[in-house]
């Protein structure tokens, strides 16, 4: 089956099950201060679990686009590097308000897995929470008793708190899950090693596929467990994942979900995917990252250097990066590969043929902007790492002199086994070079280094100090030109130019230096907030 069909498939047995399906909500959350990103299935029905807001359906599936490069859930370091982790992903999900719970949740579960998909039964394992006394919660033995009516006993497993009692946050709704595992290893390696023992332990070849999250608490800001007026099920299932089980591949990359993108990246850099490890790394996290970026674009989060808008540009620059250091690609390059991934993914996800042209022009904009000061940092890194270098090596040299002249004591200078990448250097790579820190820290990992941390934000803050010294400014009063003018009018939707009239103007003096702040009739500038 193709990725096109599975979605399909999984949309349509929910829909004969009387669920709504429904549109994913956007990646980019604009009312809920404790997220930036949807990062679970579960984000927008938030308010419907805890009983803020009443369920327009009773029983919802849809495919929901997700996002996971910060807070608890960071999978920014893995992209690329492993066969399953991303940034940006679908999660596959079913939803019960208040209606059906564990029996129906478990049994269509495994009917759409094993009889719809017609995945090996034996391949597939369950886990269930074992309970945990410190909380006070009993072993789940409803769900075990559900799955052990249609799967072997030695293929359920008792889990942890940790791997099977589901939470979002610190807070918020949370309960006892069962997860689905796969194994896809070959026969041979499955007769040596049984499946069941390399559950939750990293395996890249037994993982996770589907996770039944059965909500019946409400963690609260002290900690306690309240339990929700209405028991919801809540399940979430990695689309991409899937695909690998359903189309016989090892990694999520060689499903027909990545592979035409990483094709048009190997044939623009020239290079074969699969021939160069490195090179393939960083076909994979540019495939990633494209997704990730064109999605927040087309839902409304544009590159900046604040929050959301932060993330996005560091996703972005992280890819062109990898191009440039990996695959030799010296210019501008991922809006290029735009239209490969929105005929892939535009006719399910139609904001991405809408919004084609301002994701293809912002892309742009920013790889050439961070191309312009790219490889002169890169430069600046490599020589301050070489130079690093060769001071160890004279040390070296010079503890070697010591010894064989027998001289007592100690050097004075000693390197640690894994040096440090400077913080005040680091700092001058961010505010010079536009290098997210979290770059810098790539960079330094690639040689077997660290970053002083400690280091980048003292310079940080001091830089933040200076801002808002800097931003201080003696104004004069408003000299009032046309005195009915009112608001504003703004044009830049329909125009780039226009013909105005300036109603008002002062005189400001900061860094002591004069300019004026004028205010026009109409403009096609857009504003721009920075926040300090």
């Amino acid at each position: 089956m193709d990725s096109t069909s599975i979605r399909q498939t999984f949309l349509e047995f929910f829909r004969s099950k009387q669920h709504e399906i429904v549109a994913s909500a956007p990646m980019v959350i604009k009312n809920d201060p404790t997220l930036m990103f949807t990062n679970a299935g579960m984000n927008q029905f938030k308010d419907i679990f805890l009983g803020n807001r009443e369920a327009k359906f009773k029983r919802i599936a849809d495919t929901q686009k997700c996002l996971r490069v910060s807070g608890k859930h960071n999978d920014l370091e893995e992209v690329g590097h492993d066969t399953y982790h991303h940034t940006m992903f679908e999660m596959l999900g079913n939803w019960s308000f208040g209606d059906y719970f564990k029996k129906e949740a478990i049994s269509w579960g495994w009917e759409l897995l094993t009889e719809v998909l017609k995945i090996d039964k034996t391949r597939l394992y369950v886990t269930v929470f074992k309970g945990d006394e410190t909380e006070g919660l009993s072993r789940d033995d409803d769900a075990f008793g559900y799955w052990k009516a249609m799967i072997p006993e030695e293929q359920i497993l008792f889990g942890s708190k940790k791997d099977n009692f589901w939470e979002m946050g610190d807070t918020g709704p949370c309960g006892p899950c069962s997860e689905i595992h796969a194994d896809i290893r070959e026969d041979a390696d499955r007769n040596k090693i049984p499946g069941a023992s390399l559950v939750n332990t990293g395996n890249p070849f037994v993982i996770e596929i589907w996770n039944l999250v059965f909500i019946e608490f409400n963690r609260q800001s002290d900690g306690k467990l309240v339990p929700l007026p209405d028991k919801h099920v809540d399940t979430g299932m990695g689309f991409e994942r899937l695909c690998m089980v359903l189309q016989g591949k090892k990694s999520n990359y060689d499903t027909d979900v990545f592979q035409p993108i990483i094709q048009a990246i190997a044939l623009k850099a020239g290079i074969e995917y699969s021939k160069d490890p490195k090179a393939d790394i960083a076909m994979r996290v540019i495939a990633d990252h494209l997704r990730a970026v064109a999605f927040a674009i087309a839902d409304g989060q544009l590159p900046s250097n604040v929050k959301a808008g932060y993330v996005i540009r560091r996703i972005l620059r992280r890819a062109v990066r990898y191009g440039y250091t990996f695959l030799g690609i010296k210019e501008p390059f991922l809006y290029r590969l735009l239209p490969v991934l929105v005929a892939q993914m535009g006719p399910f996800f139609p904001e991405l043929i809408a919004q084609q042209k301002l994701i293809n022009n912002v892309v742009r904009e920013e790889e050439a902007a961070f191309m312009r000061t790219l490889s002169a940092g890169i430069q600046r890194f490599n020589n301050y790492v070489e130079s690093v270098q060769n001071s160890k090596l004279k040390i070296q040299n010079l503890d070697s002199n010591f010894k064989t002249e027998q001289l007592i004591g100690s050097p004075t200078h000693q390197f640690t086994s894994s040096p440090a990448i400077s913080g005040a250097f680091a700092f001058e790579l961010y505010d010079t070079f536009g290098f997210p820190i979290d770059l810098t820290q790539l960079m330094a990992r690639e040689f077997g280094w660290t970053v002083d941390m400690e280091g980048f934000k003292k310079g940080l803050e001091e830089q933040k100090a200076r801002s808002r010294q800097d931003a201080t400014l003696d104004a004069s009063d408003w000299t009032v030109l046309v005195s009915d003018a009112g608001m504003s009018e703004f044009k830049g939707y329909d125009m780039l130019e226009t013909n105005s009239r300036i109603t008002k103007f002062r005189m400001v003096t900061t860094k002591g230096r004069e300019h004026y702040h004028i205010v026009l009739d109409k403009t096609p500038f857009y504003a721009e907030s920075v926040v300090r």
